[in-house]
């Protein structure tokens, strides 16, 4: 069983983002970009679903800029097998949206032909937590979002998923598309010897026009903004005084 996982290059989870001085974005000048980290919790899964004998082969996909070659490296590094880079935008700036990268990978199915997509639920940066769904119902296959654990029994998917209320069990006939959740597993960390072993596995380049999608967005951004700031609490003397102060605030 083949395997595909998208996967994105984001700002590293531990840096603080920063707004642009006019207001139109995020600043990513000299900002450490790493791998999403749903996206490498896909990865994850589907190098233990190979570990156990349940798939043959990992394909790695990323769409964007040319930077985004070090975050399939960085998976490849983990285990999977080969990477493709879809080349969509120049500027680092410049997000792909859901449905454009769900064109883009829907293309990517069609001439690799997997039997599994696994996908991070979404993204940090935009967290649109669109594109999984997005692919799912362009494939006509079906899917199983917000994955806590995966095991695949024969022709189909066994998938329990996070829900408001617990956990949900489904079985999804293969193909199918799966979207990881947080709790899914822990990915491993990338040895020195398998980094440099990722230096020689196969990366595939492409654009977008060579899959005949137009990438050009739908959005804009009309302004960007730092959240405000905490401000400092109160002290209160008594009860009767935090109780008023909660009806000021219309808590209670």
């Amino acid at each position: 069983m083949k395997v595909l996982v998208p996967v994105k290059r984001v700002i590293d989870y531990n840096v603080k983002p920063r707004v642009k001085a006019d207001g139109s974005g995020v600043d990513l000048s000299n900002v450490k970009m790493s791998m999403n980290p749903f996206d490498e919790i896909a990865v994850e899964e589907a190098i233990r679903l190979k570990e156990k004998g349940a798939a043959t082969e990992i394909v790695v996909v990323s769409i964007g800029v040319k930077q985004a070659a070090e975050t399939i490296r960085t998976a490849l590094a983990m285990g999977a097998d080969r990477g493709i880079l879809i080349v969509a935008a120049d500027d680092v700036h410049q997000d792909i949206e859901p449905l454009a990268v769900a064109k883009l990978l829907k293309a990517v199915v069609d001439e690799e032909k997997p039997e599994l997509v696994i996908a991070g639920k979404q993204a940090i940066d935009n967290d649109m937590n669109a594109t999984g769904q997005m692919l799912a119902a362009l494939l006509g296959w079906g899917q199983a979002t917000f994955a806590n654990s995966v095991e695949i029994d024969g022709g189909a998917a066994k998938v329990s998923r996070e829900v408001d209320g617990g956990l949900q069990t489904i079985s999804v006939k293969l193909p199918a598309v799966v979207t990881a959740d947080l709790r899914l597993n822990e990915p491993r960390y990338a040895s020195l010897p398998n980094i440099m072993k990722a230096k020689k596995k196969e990366l595939t380049e492409k654009t977008a026009a060579n899959y005949g999608v137009d990438t050009t967005p739908r959005l804009s951004v009309v302004k960007t903004s730092e959240p405000e700031g905490r401000k400092a609490g109160i002290k209160v003397g008594s009860v009767d005084e935090l109780v008023a102060k909660l009806k000021e605030a219309g808590v209670v």
